[in-house]
């Protein structure tokens, strides 16, 4: 307590005025720093009570904590003020608050009233009709009064209304999405504050948010991710690594660490100032092993757009002939493409034809930016769901009557939705990359497929050779130009992917050694006798077991492994029915040198998606409206709510509460969409975010090009797609 004797009074002008804020102050006298007594900041000042005549330290929250008695307060009640003068000191308080409340209240939107005799139990029809025939009105209208204000009692429903409208008031002049009131956090927040009393508690306000409450979040996010991370050790990772520019051009590069457990945001380096050449990167990539742990690492997955540029320039010069011939048998894809495209620009960019489309069709066009995943395949697969619309809307009599734009674009769209000759084109296109596509998206995801992925390759291959053969009526020992076209794209981009990791990866998969799976195809042999696939994992084997002694041990387990000779005959037939990751759990120890391997390469993903999904989260957070934070703030920010999501995910509750896929869904959620509809991508952006999601949402929208106008309005019903460019996640 800070507490001083004063042996002087002060003089009369140093009593200070009161105010309709601070009434107490004329109770007490304001005096100069006595001698010896230390510096305070703040609004701090030195008083002397009037009553008591003690002199203290303080602000008003003091003084009025030493006049009014209240305790624990960190000052002596003054022991001079009568009961009397402390019920008019306080109730001078209490009316200078409730004026200041009331100043408040008046200076307030109101919020709507609540509705009249608004109940907590909805009264069934057949109830209403029960009381209808009391045979005393009077009595029973008094009763049903006495029993609805006992229940607007016991269940507060004017407070409970009026804090649905703060709330909903919140919503609206915040601009919350809807989607928002599905967050559990939000849900359990005030749960609590309805669950504990807790007088006079106020919301952390905009530092607290920003800084202490921030940091602590992260730490405590920190402690959560242990166990994820301890389990690395045995079933190693891998480091994924993506870039990015925030809205005020800061170079940013992302550093994420991924397992079959998902994706963990580990940081995001703020290159500002850099030349980011490849001994930067590969600096910046070896500080992320090192803070991993190098032990843990399995392999580093990056983004090299540019350096395949770069080396697509150089093939350019080479292989001219080459190029000219790809040209000329692919260059019809193109031309499908592009009137997809003129079709979708031409109706968008028409507000009449526009106002044709959506009377007609049900779901509406995709926008989908030429960078984008898969982008002209997305919009071919959305012109062929809604062809009959198209073919519908352009033989109607308002297409033909409106002559207000372009004539001749107009009839060029009709004749290319009428053209047999065109679909017939866009089914072809459909078909022969739907393996492609298929692999693809497989493959995009942050999902354990490191092993499948040699084995997916040569499937889709030899997919896509059968959908080319079928389609120009050829047998397979004939020549085709455009296979051979297609093979050659295929061929050199999987060279250019493929690492002898994936190979080894390949050779310790179990199920490629069954008797099963090597009978589905009798071009098909295992991984052992595989001349390619063993010389690139004997480089791999080479390069990971530098003692020599280790890599004798490897090889002889690798040759019992690969022949099959197993002590128990359950071992050779789980080699099929068992998943790879739990066969080698289960029947690994025969090998225990292998087995450590291969649990490390089974639950690797092999693709860069997850850190360039991260930067939507990072755009989300570091947005227009908040271009001034600074990276380091920005980077807690993401880190907290990237990994708070991963371990939402892991709970139950994710998936069976009301809260469900709470960090998902767009105002237009319903729990119908997952089953059918697709109003669910909307605002989500799913087709590359949630990959799961859109097989269960797009899977089941998908309709033969025989499929009626109604048909497809029964199939889906929601509002459906509707991409922007700098939006869409395709």
């Amino acid at each position: 307590m800070d507490e001083v004797t004063s042996t002087e009074t002060s003089p009369s002008s140093n009593q200070e005025v009161p105010n309709d804020e601070s009434s107490l102050w004329q109770y007490v006298t304001k005096v100069e720093k006595p001698a010896g007594a230390s510096v305070k900041s703040g609004e701090n000042t030195y008083f002397k009570c009037n009553y008591c005549g003690v002199v203290y330290m303080g602000s008003y929250s003091r003084v009025k904590a030493h006049l009014l008695k209240i305790p624990n307060k960190g000052i002596k009640p003054c022991p001079k003020v009568t009961p009397s003068h402390r019920l008019e000191m306080q109730q001078m308080y209490d009316k200078v608050e409730n004026d200041k409340l009331e100043r408040e209240r008046r200076s307030q939107i109101p919020l709507p009233p609540p509705p009249p005799s608004r109940g907590p139990i909805p009264i069934s029809q057949f109830r209403r009709h029960e009381r209808s025939d009391s045979t005393n009105p009077i009595d029973g209208k008094r009763r049903k009064v006495a029993v609805n204000n006992t229940l607007e009692k016991a269940y507060q429903n004017n407070a409970r209304h009026e804090l649905d409208s703060t709330i909903a008031r919140m919503f609206y002049t915040a601009g919350l999405p809807f989607n928002f009131a599905r967050n559990p956090y939000y849900r359990n927040s005030y749960a609590y504050a309805a669950t504990h009393s807790i007088p006079g508690y106020v919301p952390p306000g905009y530092n607290a948010l920003r800084t202490t409450l921030l940091q602590k979040e992260r730490a405590h996010v920190e402690g959560l991710l242990k166990p994820i991370k301890d389990f690395w050790l045995e079933n190693g990772v891998s480091i994924v690594s993506d870039g990015w520019s925030d809205p005020q051009r800061r170079p940013l590069i992302n550093i994420m660490a991924v397992l079959d457990g998902g994706p963990v945001f580990i940081k995001a380096i703020d290159g500002s100032g850099e030349f980011k050449d490849k001994y930067y990167i590969a600096g910046v990539l070896k500080d992320a092993v090192k803070e991993i742990g190098h032990e843990k690492v399995v392999q580093v997955i990056t983004d090299n757009a540019s350096v395949m540029k770069a080396a697509g320039s150089l093939i350019e010069t080479k292989n001219t002939e080459k190029n000219e011939v790809t040209y000329e048998k692919c260059s019809w894809i193109t031309r499908i493409g592009d009137d997809a495209s003129f079709i979708r620009v031409f109706i968008m960019n028409h507000s009449m034809r526009l106002a044709m489309f959506n009377e007609f069709c049900p779901l509406k066009l995709l926008q989908v930016a030429d960078t984008r995943f898969a982008s002209v395949v997305v919009m071919l697969k959305r012109l062929k769901l809604i062809k009959r619309c198209l073919q519908a809307m352009a033989i109607s009599d308002q297409w033909a009557s409106y002559r207000e734009d372009d004539v001749g674009k107009a009839q060029k769209v009709k004749d290319l939705i009428l053209s047999d000759l065109w679909w017939d084109n866009v089914d072809y296109i459909l078909e022969f990359t739907a393996p492609i596509y298929d692999m693809l998206r497989m493959a995009d995801t942050d999902k354990p497929c490191l092993h499948l992925m040699y084995e997916m390759w040569d499937s889709m291959i030899e997919k896509v050779k059968t959908v080319i053969y079928r389609h120009e009526g050829l047998a397979d020992d004939q020549h085709c130009l455009f296979w051979s076209v297609v093979y050659d794209i295929l061929i050199d981009r999987w060279t250019k992917n493929c690492t002898p990791l994936h190979c080894l990866a390949h050779s310790l998969n179990p199920k490629y050694y069954s008797i099963e799976w090597l009978s589905e195809n009798p071009k098909r042999v295992a991984p052992h006798r595989d001349y390619e696939i063993s010389m690139e994992r004997s480089k791999c084997l080479d390069r990971y077991f530098e003692d020599g002694n280790e890599l004798s041990v490897v090889k002889f387990e690798f040759a019992a492994f690969s022949g099959g000779r197993f002590p128990s005959p359950a071992a050779l037939t789980d080699r099929w029915i068992l998943q790879p990751l739990v066969w080698w759990q289960y029947h690994g120890t025969l090998f225990p040198t292998l087995q450590t391997l291969a649990l490390k390469l089974l639950g690797q993903p092999c693709s860069s998606s997850c850190a360039k999904r991260n930067w939507s989260t990072y755009k989300f957070i570091h947005s227009l409206k908040r271009n001034k934070m600074a990276p380091a703030r920005a980077d807690d920010l993401v880190y907290v709510h990237s990994n708070l999501r991963l371990l939402s995910r892991r709970n139950e509750e994710y998936i069976h509460t009301a809260t469900k896929m709470w960090d998902i869904g767009g105002d237009s959620w319903n729990e119908s969409d997952i089953h059918g509809g697709a109003g669910i991508l909307e605002s989500a952006t799913l087709t590359l975010d949630e990959p799961e999601l859109e097989a269960i949402v797009i899977g089941n929208v998908s309709t033969s090009a025989t499929t009626s106008e109604s048909e497809v309005r029964s199939e889906v019903r929601s509002e459906s797609i509707d991409f922007d460019d700098e939006d869409v996640g395709i």
